[in-house]
């Protein structure tokens, strides 16, 4: 029986699941009678999203599509950062969205502070993008999970390796 027992907390983003869903998002786009001959589209780049609209009410409205699509296949709006609305080319506007992946270091710290002020019998350390959890009993580590999910942080969590 091992001695220390461990998770890892980590902020991913499924993007097989996200491009799914921008996929269903401008299927639904492509159909709806107020979006005929607009020229509304939503393109997956490396770490972000840009969205394009004719005017800031149809983006409101393609990002409220992309919004339930993205909700129905289980992936939190928490993970995106949205940019400010700009002019583009041929009289659009477009938003840029950036998809946070990793635990940041200000956020890794107040994982690390919060669980430390619990006084839960475990030690905690930031990996990179990401935080290890170690103790030697299970329930410690299950409180700890239960603490960090009450917890109202700005990015989703996932709790990954338990062992």
């Amino acid at each position: 029986m091992a001695s220390e027992y461990s998770f890892d907390i980590t902020s991913k983003l499924d993007m097989q699941e996200l491009n799914n869903a921008i996929n269903q998002a401008e299927k639904e786009i492509a159909n709806r009678f107020d979006f005929k001959g607009s020229k509304s589209r939503i393109e997956l780049q490396k770490d972000e999203l840009v969205i394009v609209s004719d005017d800031e009410l149809k983006l409101k409205n393609v990002i409220d599509i992309l919004h339930s699509k993205m909700a129905k296949r289980g992936i939190s709006l928490k993970n995106l950062e949205y940019g400010k609305v700009e002019p583009a080319a041929q009289s659009t506007v477009k938003q840029t969205v950036t998809l946070k992946q990793g635990i940041d270091q200000p956020n890794a710290k107040k994982i690390n502070l919060l669980i430390k002020e619990a006084k839960i019998k475990v030690s905690s350390q930031i990996q990179g993008d990401q935080i290890r959890v170690s103790g030697k009993n299970k329930d410690d580590l299950q409180k700890a999970i239960q603490l960090i999910k009450q917890a109202d942080l700005p990015l989703e969590l996932q709790f990954t390796n338990f062992r």
